[in-house]
């Protein structure tokens, strides 16, 4: 457990260095699966760039599916009093509101780490008119690699049980239409999700999600983006070079 949350604790100040204006103050969060039945997530205010191991709770995983399966909608009330009923150590630190979200990734998004974030390049497009229409196709191969060939994404609702609610209904789809649960998950007008099956596939998948959108931005500013097509995507996905290239990449 102590080496686990070090790698999460890592992970976390990764994601919030300041220069790389993936997520400041409050904002994102990050998991990581214990075991069948727990897992760790960062803690309700507590910030990735300064993030401790007690700024971490260990959280029951099927009590919060089932309220997810059970109930449409709670009130802020049951929600907080979910998120204490869930801790397995009452004397730790209430979770994120997005320990929802985290729980359905760890679950139906078949990760067993995740990060989130609000990165400022990947928001110029969730928040624009656009959402995440421009990511639903490719404009260079490393993000296929790294990001998967298929995103998901979901319009925007409120943060936390809602949010986790739309978060289930797209990722069964998405492993009903392509077979697999999604490297990327891009929430419109909140944020990125990363699914990956250790801390380092998260921070990649992150970091070329950002380039991504940043490129993006740039190829809006002199007119639209070339997007790659279909078979030329579907071919990358599937060389067996770029196969092992991924593998080595998420070697830890």
């Amino acid at each position: 457990m102590s080496k686990l949350k070090l790698k999460l604790v890592q992970l976390s100040h990764e994601l919030g260095l300041e220069p790389r204006q993936l997520t400041i103050l409050g904002e994102g969060n990050t998991s990581a699966r214990v075991d069948d039945d727990s897992f760790l997530v960062k803690a309700s205010g507590s910030s990735l760039s300064t993030l401790s191991e007690n700024d971490l709770s260990l959280v029951h995983l099927a009590p919060i599916l089932k309220l997810l399966d059970e109930h449409e909608n709670l009130s802020e009330a049951q929600i907080e009093q979910a998120l204490n009923d869930v801790l397995v150590d009452k004397t730790q630190k209430r979770p994120s509101v997005e320990t929802f979200l985290h729980a359905i990734c760890l679950s139906i998004g078949e990760a067993t780490w995740v990060g989130h974030c609000h990165t400022v390049s990947i928001n110029q497009i969730l928040c624009s008119y656009h959402g995440a229409t421009p990511f639903k196709r490719h404009i260079f191969p490393d993000a296929i690699v790294v990001c998967g060939r298929h995103i998901a994404s979901v319009p925007y609702a409120d943060p936390g049980f809602e949010l986790a609610k739309q978060v289930k209904t797209e990722l069964e789809t998405h492993k009903t239409m392509f077979g697999s649960a999604p490297k990327l998950l891009l929430m419109e007008n909140h944020g990125p999700v990363a699914l990956g099956q250790n801390a380092t596939e998260v921070l990649n998948i992150m970091l070329m999600a950002d380039k991504w959108a940043k490129t993006l931005v740039g190829n809006f500013q002199v007119g639209e983006p070339n997007y790659m097509s279909d078979e030329d995507a579907d071919r990358i996905d599937k060389r067996l070079d770029e196969h092992y290239r991924r593998q080595e990449l998420v070697t830890t």
